[in-house]
């Protein structure tokens, strides 16, 4: 088939991309010999597609922008020379190599090294062996690659894409602006302070998360470690973010009651804004002084005035007495972002130029107004002796109600002298975990109460007013995770006597535990609980005008842990595999 019996449509494509090759100039015969069948058979069908004379030279066209200038000279790339001097086997492109190692290699690991292939025109370098040569040679060729498909980079006018940006090396010239950029460092001067200020609090009518906390001046300063262990004063501290740090602290000194990061005003003195930008301020009250002598000794001051440091000699030594050793700040805030209360607790000791330089603690947390920590049952495993959290769910999707007060979130009957559950209504017992408990009381019925009446009233008795559909398998497991609490099954147990009332005579519980985690230090964890109702007949009287009925409770804690057994890991397996010529000319 000739060029003539082409098609009009494909003709027309070959012409465009002949016309689109002619741009870049005539390349050497060496570099494009079979490297793409398609530009040779473009060069076969030119003449016969153009209607100018063979002698006549097409001008080339105009190129419309710069052709992309390889950044990666792939000639001196090696991604398989992963030794330093030394030779990689069959790592053809190996500067390391000489013609001895050649001698031994099978092939060549990575025989085309490229750059980006996505040009449409690149430099590639070849690598191959000559195994008819004596002694076998490495043969290198660097052609230019054409990209055959269409979607390729052909113009680029954006030169920095080509390469990555180097980064900016910081000096003195421009490290003040670096500051300014990055969020890891804290600034000095006021400009900086007042700009800083206004990116972190865009609402002034409270404080949020994150937020600077201001004080008259500037804002609160709580001294960390920032690019190395020494304290860095200008560290601001910021709303609902707890910290506790150590920081080393160099001194003179001669110098330590001119040092002020040293003194006990510099950290109570400043006055925090209850809002950013309000006028109204809240003092640092100073809550607990606390000394600490050369032989670390702790003597707590009743007065809790300010102490100024001072130098003093003692002997032939010279310390420097009052010094602040640790700081802790308590703040209380509301839930509308207003600071309320600043408390301080500090610890003041002696130094002396054997500890020069010594280490200072910082720490500040967040309390929120007219709350109470809640107390844990195990953090994570319960711990025995404590009460099991408990609480039901209302609905689904939503979680887990608790009651405030955790001793009565799964309870029981309690016991008492008189034994008699009437007097006693109300008054429950905690279930602790791994207790095991019983408890029970005796119940007088008239001659002419009905059943039905007694088995609501009995059976509230056994259960308590709020009887929890869930259980939680830690200590510290949180309300939002439904999906980790473990259910109570409720299982209604009755007699056996037909055409009989059944009442509700005793309720048994039955937790059962597991140990989980290391071997070191297990942790218990509730996995089941079954809570089992029996009822049983409703009691004739034979004589007399009351029956009495013994109501019951138990609890029982049940160890179903497995087995432990130590595992170890396997031993390691070596799976080495040499190339088969390796000792080749020996073998």
């Amino acid at each position: 088939m000739g060029p003539r019996d082409l098609p009009p449509l494909l003709l027309v494509l070959l012409d465009c991309w002949a016309s689109g090759s002619a741009q870049a100039g005539a390349t050497s015969a060496v570099t494009t010999e079979g490297l793409n069948s398609t530009e040779a058979a473009l060069m076969t069908l030119r003449p016969a597609l153009s209607p100018r004379p063979p002698e006549t030279p097409r001008a080339p066209r105009p190129s419309s922008g710069p052709r992309p200038t390889p950044v990666t000279d792939v000639a001196a790339l090696c991604v398989c020379d992963l030794s330093p001097a030394q030779c990689d086997i069959n790592c053809c492109c190996d500067p390391d190599c000489s013609s001895v190692e050649f001698s031994v290699f099978s092939t060549c690991s990575v025989p085309v090294v490229t750059g980006d292939r996505q040009f449409c025109s690149q430099k590639a370098a070849i690598y191959s062996l000559n195994s008819t040569a004596n002694p076998p040679q490495r043969v290198f060729r660097l052609v230019d690659q054409i990209n055959p498909s269409i979607f390729c980079i052909h113009i680029t006018n954006y030169k920095p894409a080509l390469s990555f940006i180097n980064p900016e090396v910081p000096d003195e010239k421009n490290f003040d602006t670096l500051m300014r950029t990055s969020d890891g460092f804290s600034l000095t001067t006021e400009s900086d302070i007042s700009f800083t200020t206004k990116l972190d609090a865009p609402n002034a009518d409270k404080y949020e998360y994150g937020v600077h906390l201001q004080t008259s001046d500037s804002f609160l300063r709580f001294p960390s470690p920032l690019t190395s262990s020494l304290c860095a004063d200008d560290n601001p501290a910021a709303f609902l973010v707890n910290q506790a740090v150590k920081c080393t602290r160099r001194m003179n000194l001669e110098q330590c009651e001119e040092t002020e990061t040293l003194s006990m005003a510099y950290y109570s003195s400043p006055k925090i804004l209850r809002v950013p930008n309000s006028k109204t301020k809240v003092p640092i009250t100073v809550q607990s002084i606390i000394i600490q002598s050369l032989n670390k000794t702790l003597t707590r001051l009743e007065d809790t005035a300010v102490l100024k440091q001072a130098l003093v000699e003692a002997g032939d030594v010279r310390i420097c007495t009052n010094i602040v050793l640790e700081v802790k700040y308590s703040l209380t805030y509301t839930d509308a972002g207003d600071i309320t209360k600043a408390d301080l607790a500090l610890l003041l000791g002696t130094v002396s130029s054997a500890v020069v330089p010594f280490q200072q603690k910082f720490e500040i947390r967040f309390i929120q107004q007219n709350t109470k920590p809640a107390p844990l049952s195990g953090n994570p495993g319960y711990v025995a002796g404590l009460p099991l959290a408990a609480g039901f769910r209302p609905q689904k999707g939503s979680g887990i109600i608790q009651t405030m007060n955790r001793y009565g979130q799964l309870t029981i009957l309690r016991s008492t002298t008189e034994q008699d559950c009437l007097a006693i209504e109300g008054i429950r017992a905690p279930v602790l975990f791994g207790y095991n408990m019983q408890s029970g009381c005796k119940l007088r019925l008239p001659r002419a109460i009905t059943c039905q009446l007694v088995a609501q009233k009995v059976k509230s008795l056994l259960m308590g007013q709020g009887f929890p559909d869930y259980v939680a398998p830690f200590g510290n497991s949180r309300a939002q995770d439904v999906l980790d609490w473990v259910p109570v099954h409720l299982v209604t147990q009755a007699s056996h006597v037909k055409d009989s009332c059944q009442l509700p005579v005793a309720l048994v519980i039955e937790v059962k535990w597991t140990k989980y985690g290391s071997l070191l230090n297990p942790q218990a964890k509730i996995v089941n609980v079954t809570a089992t109702l029996i009822s049983s007949a409703f009691p004739e009287t034979n004589s007399g005008n009351e029956r009495t009925m013994l109501i019951s409770t138990a609890v029982t804690f049940v160890d179903v842990s497995a087995p432990a057994e130590a595992g170890f890991r396997a031993r390691p397996t070596i799976n080495a595999k040499l190339p088969f010529d390796f000792f080749f000319p020996f073998v």
